[in-house]
């Protein structure tokens, strides 16, 4: 049979022929099908929705369990219990316990703080809002009072928008309020089912973390049985890889979110600024984001604090500056390293490209799923050049002119030619007649 296989190439042919028309026939149905195929998507993942959460989860506190168990509870339960066997089972149980502990502890003392200080802040912004429109048009009239033509047009600007904001309540919000109340009773709905599912998501945490170990070997098992060795040991290094990447990008993200939104807290409270909480809450969620989430957090903060004060407005303006550039200069290289592997444009361009498709999520994971397919189109590359006997250092191809295609070495492009400096042919005219000019001024 292998041998009737391989003398006909016909057959071959043929048969990829046929299965290249049915993926597009298949292709076609989905595009003519799609809003079925992702309402049923849809509610899959609803209903895997605390096994996600409990993935996610267990992904990011398992390295916490790894420090408490080997470096904490297994040392201490083997001069303790030297003699005793099952040390390394319970030294995992004692971590899990330790690490989803210390994690609900920090969420729940996160919302007992942030919740009612965000609710107040949300609830005084509003109420107050006429006040604070006046003090913005008082500010106007002060800076501007030179500026006559200046000063209206701001004036009629800040007028137009309280206008605006008073027919918008007027016309939209009290005629639609029985629709706004129904929505806002399907978004608590909502958000009380994302709050069962991440507390289901922490039970299914617990499992997974204490049962990494199984759970891996099964995941071997079934790469080895479907996939060649050679083939298997591939996609093992391109997981490790991955998981290094995302691992140390997301978890060191949070880290360094957490501080810059610690730090932002203390310097607006020590410069009194309004609404510390709910802005340092700001700053720090949107500083997850890399590259734009500085301005997200920032303008938002900024135009909270411009309601109250324009003068608070501009300190805090150069507060976040200077917090960025701390970040990005000493506390973000400490914790996620000195670079991924991308430069700043195609970390620009994956944030883009993310967040256009995915939302906050997708600008929050653009920049590690970029590096990984940066890093694979990379290893296809050089994988090509190494078949072909080319060198695959990048620096070597700058200045490239061409390749020898006997030798295959790299020629580089020739350096410009300087201009030669004409040889002087002699004193100049004007070199000549000083001279004789400043004999004839001495006579």
């Amino acid at each position: 049979m292998k041998h009737f296989w391989e003398k006909n190439e016909y057959i071959k042919w043929g048969l990829t022929a046929f299965l290249v028309i049915a993926a597009e026939i298949l292709f076609y149905m989905f595009l003519q099908h799609a809003g079925v195929v992702l309402g049923w998507l849809s509610s899959v993942l609803k209903v895997l929705a605390p096994i996600i959460w409990g993935l996610v989860i267990a992904y990011i506190l398992w390295p916490g369990t790894k420090y408490f168990q080997y470096k904490r509870f297994l040392p201490w339960l083997d001069r303790r219990f030297p003699k005793r066997g099952n040390n390394a089972a319970t030294s995992r149980l004692l971590a899990v316990i330790v690490v989803i502990t210390l994690a609900l502890l920090f969420i729940g003392v996160l919302l007992w703080i942030v919740i009612p200080q965000v609710y107040t802040s949300i609830e005084s912004i509003v109420s107050n809002a006429p006040e604070y429109l006046q003090t913005i048009s008082d500010f106007i009239e002060r800076f501007f009072e030179n500026y006559p033509n200046l000063e209206a047009a701001l004036l009629q600007a800040t007028g137009n928008v309280s206008d605006s904001i008073v027919d918008w309540a007027r016309s939209v919000v009290l005629p639609n309020l029985s629709t706004i109340v129904t929505n806002v009773s399907t978004g608590v709905y909502l958000v009380l089912r994302g709050i069962f599912s991440v507390l289901v998501g922490f039970v299914v945490a617990c499992y997974v973390l204490y049962n990494v170990e199984s759970i891996d070997a099964v995941s071997k098992k079934l790469l080895y049985s479907v996939f060649s060795i050679r083939q298997a040991e591939q996609i093992s290094r391109a997981v490790r890889f991955m998981d290094g990447v995302f691992n140390g990008f997301i978890i060191g993200k949070i880290i360094d979110s957490v501080i810059i939104g610690i730090l932002c807290y203390i310097v607006c409270a020590i410069a009194k600024m309004p609404y510390v909480v709910l802005v340092s809450v700001i700053v720090g969620v949107t500083n997850v984001i890399p590259f734009f989430g500085p301005f997200i957090g920032a303008i938002p903060s900024g135009i909270i604090i411009l309601l109250v004060s324009p003068v608070k407005a501009i300190i805090f303006a150069v507060i976040i500056l200077v917090l960025q550039q701390l970040d990005g200069n000493i506390i973000g290289p400490k914790i996620l390293g000195s670079s991924i592997g991308i430069n700043g444009f195609w970390v620009m361009f994956a944030i883009i490209v993310g967040g256009g498709l995915f939302g906050f999520m997708g600008m929050l994971l653009a920049v590690p799923t970029f590096a990984v397919i940066y890093a694979s189109v990379e290893a296809l590359i050089n994988h090509g050049l190494k078949k072909r006997g080319l060198r695959t250092e990048t620096a070597l191809y700058v200045n490239m002119d061409h390749i020898d295609p006997e030798t295959k070495k790299i020629i580089t492009a020739p350096e410009p030619e300087k201009p030669e400096k004409k040889e002087s042919a002699g004193p100049s005219l004007r070199e000549r007649l000083a001279p004789k000019r400043s004999k004839r001024r001495k006579k």
